[in-house]
């Protein structure tokens, strides 16, 4: 039997560069948390170069002093959002938890109403199934208390720890002074540096995933962001109306994290506390949530096809697989990560996907 040589160096050629892609992204990501002031930095970088652009194209001012006009508006700006954020999560997060255990009786007792409203007596299930009905739930009720206490607590401790703050802040501050300042001196030295045939080629894959990737960040942070006040400016409303709103800033913020997750969106937490919150028998309060999540989605739906130009063409059930690898692998974090990665990985391996990715490596 003769042995193709070159169709095999083909595969093992084609087979190593898929493995050492993946490892490179997994890696990347790893640095990225690893490095998040810097990366931190750069992100808010992004955002304040269209304002510096526009400063030096109007004022004929140079690049540095645009850059600390804008730096300095930008800090003004950000600091005071931390400082009002940090000082009312800390206090909303602190009254949460000292009232977890009501809310754990609460949710338990509208549990029990609703088995009460309902008649098992024609169903004919044995009283052992119902013990163990009862029993699951009150275990399912304190596996989520003790969750959100160990949530409530690492982000206390996180956001009351100076320290840890302090160098992240600095650090993070300083990076992005001379991120803006120095841009183009960075630009050289990278280039400078690195062969000028590797220059090219991570140049052209690096404008492809910018241009898509950034895209859809950007269009995706901004609906999140205008559904995000929409539902802060709503609930503080409600708050300050009499409704029994406890958590504004807190709540607000955990509907802009499930709506900033793929596939779901704002409804998938705000229906269940209107109906939790019904059940209770607050059905003013309610009728008040549905109506917000209603003008969310008014809103999310008149503005989405004009912020979003395009589709990122993967099908849900991959962008749903990609958010289970990422939480098995990273946590609740991974499930934002995991399409990000998917998307990279997309690009990378456009030509790979589009011929078939296992026809690419094995066929002749």
């Amino acid at each position: 039997m003769i042995i193709d040589m070159n169709y095999w160096g083909k595969v093992i050629k084609n087979v190593v560069i898929l493995a050492l892609t993946l490892i490179c992204v997994y890696l990347g990501f790893k640095l990225a948390i690893f490095y998040i002031p810097f990366l931190i930095a750069f992100i808010i970088s992004l955002i304040l170069e269209p304002c510096i652009r526009f400063i030096m194209r109007k004022t004929k001012l140079r690049r540095k002093t645009s850059s600390i006009i804008v730096f300095v508006t930008a800090i003004i700006i950000i600091v005071g959002l931390v400082v009002w954020a940090g000082i009312t999560l800390v206090s909303e997060a602190s009254n949460l938890l000292t009232s977890l255990n009501i809310y754990f009786e609460k949710g338990y007792e509208i549990f029990q109403n609703l088995l009460n409203k309902f008649d098992f007596s024609n169903f004919h299930i044995p009283e052992t199934i119902m013990t163990a009905l009862q029993n699951s739930a009150m275990d399912f009720l304190g596996t989520l208390t003790e969750w959100v206490k160990n949530v409530l607590t690492n982000a206390i401790n996180f956001l009351t720890s100076v320290p840890t703050i302090g160098v992240y802040a600095v650090v993070a501050l300083l990076s992005l002074y001379f991120i803006c300042v120095d841009k183009v001196y960075m630009i050289d030295q990278l280039e400078h540096h690195l062969p000028k045939r590797w220059v090219k080629k991570i140049g052209i894959h690096l404008k492809e995933i910018v241009k898509i990737l950034g895209g859809y960040l950007k269009a995706e942070l901004t609906l999140v962001g205008i559904s995000f006040i929409i539902c802060l400016i709503g609930l503080y409303i409600f708050h300050f109306a009499g409704f029994n709103i406890q958590y504004p800033l807190l709540m607000a913020l955990i509907i802009g994290f499930v709506d900033l997750l793929p596939i779901f969106g704002s409804g998938t937490f705000m229906i269940p506390w209107a109906i939790l919150t019904a059940c209770s028998g607050d059905f003013n309060l309610a009728v008040a949530i549905l109506v917000l999540w209603a003008i969310m989605s008014v809103v999310r739906q008149c503005l989405e096809p004009r912020i979003v130009s395009g589709n990122i063409g993967i099908h849900p059930i991959f962008t749903l697989i990609s958010m289970y690898t990422g939480f098995k692998f990273i946590g609740v974090l991974g499930m934002i990560i995991g399409p990000i990665i998917l998307i990279i990985l997309k690009n990378i391996f456009a030509t790979f996907i589009d011929k078939g990715v296992v026809k690419s490596i094995f066929e002749r």
